[in-house]
């Protein structure tokens, strides 16, 4: 027996326009906090929703890109949906035919830009998600906030959304809940309790060399050779001084320097990003990390780096007796089969989803929705989040993405 109520249950005709609406998501993704058209969209899918008599409607700009959708049908308890909308500088290569052929600019170059992560598939699910409340007044009284998120990848948007005034704009609720498609058998969920995802540190570091002929090497200090012995050496910060029980990735995924093979720059670029399992070992990797980055380049005899902290996110701490009852929510609705509660289940991918619950006291749970096939899983090669393959089945991993978020919403508000 299903925990919704027939009125919040998907109609054929529901899936349907459910996985169309995602198809046109990724076909046309945006770069983060340059979400405008995907923003315009949603703000304007709210205006067009079909309200039941009682529920009205209230839509909250946050900044340029965000929006808060509140439903409320009289008096009741407040809950809270989150639903992140930017994409990714990737090429797609999945050969669908409603593949991404959108471009973008990052950091003045022109990038193709991918929903590389799943954030369309979350767009679409909040969006149908929120076409059951609204349709429905009689199974739920309250208010439901669904949070459309620029900017997670990378630009702190959960944090921009709450300093342009988020929970002073629109109820604090009493739970706060997200989900992110992920390489597991589509149509099943995992829920967790306490950490679910890591920290992340992304450091800009600039060494600074002393340029010249490459021909005269001896009287330059040159800032490729110096950023190459610190990328080595930084990657037995977690093979030496991390314990082997303990959790860190230090990952470079970006340097850059010089114009010219035969001219030696005078300074070099790279960036960091370092994901941590717990604050301890975030702090101590840290200081390890720009230990090593300050002592290469005395030994060099280059000037002092400059190192900045430019994206920084805590850990995702879902509380634990929400999470516990949302199992119980998600196997009356699902199943058993369908659902999977793992207390020691982490990712060492970092979210901002925490960013939004942290900053007002909320408790929340994060869940996992699995959005792949056997083959995808099993492939030389298996999928993974930010791939330019990758791409989610929309077919049962929608339907159940949407009934997990509506049980969850329901579960607060539901009419006894």
């Amino acid at each position: 027996m299903s925990y919704l109520p027939a009125t919040l249950n998907l109609r054929d005709e529901d899936i349907a326009a459910l996985i169309t609406e995602y198809k046109e998501y990724h076909a046309s993704p945006e770069l983060s906090l340059r979400e405008f058209e995907t923003t315009r969209k949603i703000r304007e899918r709210a205006e067009s929703l079909v309200l039941a008599p009682g529920v009205e409607r209230e839509i909250v700009p946050i900044g340029e890109t965000g929006t808060v959708v509140i439903l409320r049908n009289g008096e009741g308890p407040v809950v809270a949906y989150r639903a992140d909308i930017d994409a990714l500088p990737i090429l797609e290569q999945t050969g669908l035919d409603y593949a991404s052929e959108a471009r973008g600019v990052l950091d003045g170059e022109d990038v193709a830009v991918m929903h590389g992560c799943g954030h369309d598939t979350h767009i679409a699910m909040g969006l149908k998600t929120m076409d059951l409340f609204a349709r429905d007044g009689e199974s739920w009284a309250g208010t439901i906030e669904f949070i459309f998120q620029p900017g997670e990848e990378g630009k702190d948007g959960a944090k921009l959304m709450v300093s342009q005034g988020l929970w002073q704009s629109v109820p604090r609720p009493e739970a706060l809940y997200g989900q992110h498609v992920f390489p597991f058998t589509a149509g099943t969920l995992r829920v967790t309790k306490n950490e679910v995802t890591a920290s992340v540190d992304s450091l800009k570091v600039i060494v600074k060399g002393k340029g010249g002929h490459g021909s005269q090497p001896q009287d330059t200090i040159d800032p490729v050779i110096l950023s190459a012995y610190i990328l080595v050496r930084l990657q037995s910060v977690v093979s030496r001084e991390v314990g082997p029980l303990d959790s860190a990735v230090v990952t470079c995924g970006y340097l850059h320097a010089g114009k010219k093979e035969n001219i030696i720059p005078d300074q070099a670029e790279f960036r960091l990003s370092i994901r941590s399992a717990s604050q301890k070992i975030r702090e101590e990797v840290l200081h390890k990390v720009i230990r090593i980055i300050r002592s290469e380049c005395q030994a060099s005899g280059a000037d002092e780096p400059e190192i900045e902290n430019y994206h920084a996110s805590n850990i995702v701490m879902n509380d634990v007796a929400l999470s516990e009852k949302l199992t119980e929510t998600f196997t009356q609705e699902l199943g058993e089969e369908l659902v999977t509660f793992d207390p020691d289940y982490r990712l060492m991918g970092s979210e901002d989803f925490g960013e939004l619950g942290d900053a007002a006291n909320i408790p929340y749970t994060f869940w996992m929705l699995g959005g792949f096939s056997d083959e995808h899983l099993n492939a030389e090669v298996p999928i993974s989040n930010h791939s330019p393959f990758f791409a989610p089945l929309p077919d049962p991993t929608l339907s159940v993405g949407v009934r997990a978020a509506a049980a969850a919403i329901y579960s607060h508000v539901r009419k006894d």
